[in-house]
Parts: structure tokens; C-alpha cells; sequence
């Protein structure tokens, strides 16, 4: 073999080697693939949150039959905890403000299950907060949820555009007033126009199924009121049930068939630990 043809040859496989080496540094600098991506619908949000700083205390809760819906119960854990951090910002902005407070600031938000029928699913939410002032304040809000096509509903999906709602407006008026004698008897009644006490309107009222004793089917609807709305603060909150029949033909009718019969219970279904 003559000198140039060994040459070449020596050169060529030196080339290879470094070659074959460089790409062993390639791969082992290369950064792994990333993982796929998890939404929180697919991991499964949490179903509770706790937290406490020297400014305040906050809490969520959320009912086990939540997780049967995990396109809601993702976004609706996430706007929760968001409340609750946004709460203690601004309890520690208040407190550090003031020179400290005896006592940290307190929210909760708990949400509970409404009715349920074969594609509508609901919830209530209350939120408790304390700040310091004579007493602690109560609202309410709720979920509804079309199971069928993943989204929220409100007010103007399940009633028809248009409707007169005088009709259900008179209904609530009336069983918020049954339930305030039964509480407080001899109590001034909240009229449509009251100086005193003024009764809600139902578009106006946060509200969840009532559930029905057809199965599938819900028989009415719960709404949630305030204390102070309809009575003295000592009165407490009224959660009161009107019948689907008050108010069905008020109905969006691709969700009439959610509704049927007659409810479990009419009337003040206040929560007896509220």
C-alpha cells in the first residue's frame, strides 16, 4: 500500500471517530423532551384549600359530587383560591395599615350541591368572611352547570328572553315572607316596593335546583337571600324553594324537561347549621 493511500485512509478514520464522539456530546447535552401537558381538568383539581398567615386565615371547600364534573371543578377551585389570596393581600394591606390587629382576618368559601337532574347540575357557594367589625358577613352565589355541553349557565339560559317575570318575582316574594313569620312571627312583611324591607327579585337572586321527586328532574328552584334583605341581621339568611309549577311556564324550553313534579320541600329549606 503506498504512502498516500495510508494516509488518506488514517485521515478518513479519524474523521469517523471524532464524528461518532461529537455526536455522543450532542445527545448528552441535549435537554430531555418535555412532559405532555396536564390540565387541571385532566390531574384532577384539588378539593380543598387552606392557608394561614399572620394577617388572616382562609379556607375552600368543595363537595365530592364535584368531581363527576372536572371541566367545573378545575376552573371553579382555581377562581376560589384566587378569591382567597386576593383576601389575604388585603388583609395584610389593612392590618399593616392600622399597626397590626388582636386578630388575623378569616374567610371561607364552602361550596355545597345543589339538585342535580339528568343535564343540569348545581351548586351553592357561601362566603364567610370576618373582619373585625361587630359581626361576620354571609353571601351566597351558585353554580349552574350544563352537563351536556361543559358550560355555566345564568339566569337568561334557563328562563326565556322576554318572559314576564312578575309572575316568579311574586312567587319568591311570597314564600320569603312565609318564612320570615315562621322565623320572626308578627315581623314586618318585605313587599315588591317596601321602604322597610323590599323583596328580591328573582333575576337578581343567586339560585340552585331544588330537587324533585321525579327522578331525573328537579322541582323547583332554591334561591338564596341574605340577611339583612329581607329582615334584621338577627333574622339571619333565608334559603326558600319555589315549586316548578309557580314559574314553568316561564321556562327556556330546551331545559323544560329538567324540570318536574313537585320538589322534595317547599318552603324556608334553610340549612339548619346556618
Amino acid at each position: 500500500m503506498t504512502l498516500p493511500v495510508r494516509t488518506l485512509i488514517l485521515t478518513a478514520a479519524v474523521a469517523a471517530s471524532l464524528a461518532a464522539c461529537q455526536r455522543r456530546e450532542d445527545k448528552a447535552d441535549a435537554p430531555p423532551a418535555p412532559a405532555a401537558a396536564t390540565t387541571p381538568a385532566a390531574a384532577g383539581a384539588p378539593m380543598a384549600f387552606d392557608d394561614k398567615t399572620q394577617y388572616a386565615s382562609v379556607k375552600l371547600t368543595l363537595p365530592a359530587a364535584v368531581k363527576g364534573q372536572p371541566d367545573l371543578h378545575a376552573p371553579i377551585y382555581a377562581a376560589a383560591v384566587r378569591d382567597l389570596k386576593q383576601f389575604e393581600e388585603g388583609a395584610q394591606a389593612d392590618l399593616t395599615e392600622a399597626g397590626g390587629g388582636p386578630n388575623p382576618y378569616e374567610k371561607s368559601i364552602a361550596y355545597a350541591p345543589g339538585g342535580e337532574t339528568a343535564r343540569l347540575f348545581s351548586l351553592s357557594r357561601t362566603d364567610f368572611e370576618y373582619t373585625g367589625g361587630a359581626h361576620p358577613n354571609t353571601s351566597f352565589s351558585a353554580v349552574l352547570w350544563d352537563k351536556t355541553q361543559k358550560k355555566r349557565l345564568g339566569f337568561a339560559d334557563l328562563f326565556r328572553p322576554g318572559a314576564d317575570l312578575s309572575v316568579l318575582d311574586k312567587a319568591l316574594c311570597d314564600a320569603a315572607n312565609a318564612a320570615k313569620q315562621a322565623r320572626s312571627p308578627g315581623s314586618e312583611r318585605a313587599t315588591q316596593d317596601g321602604k322597610m324591607w323590599t323583596c328580591p327579585k328573582a333575576v337578581a337572586t343567586p339560585f340552585v335546583l331544588a330537587p324533585g321527586q321525579a327522578p331525573g328532574q328537579a322541582g323547583g328552584v332554591t334561591f338564596l337571600i341574605g340577611a339583612y334583605q329581607i329582615g334584621p341581621y338577627s333574622d339571619g339568611y333565608y334559603w326558600v324553594t319555589v315549586p316548578q309549577d309557580a314559574f314553568r311556564a316561564l321556562l327556556n324550553p330546551a331545559y323544560a324537561d329538567q324540570f318536574g313534579g313537585a320538589p322534595v320541600k317547599a318552603g324556608d329549606v334553610t340549612p339548619r347549621n346556618g
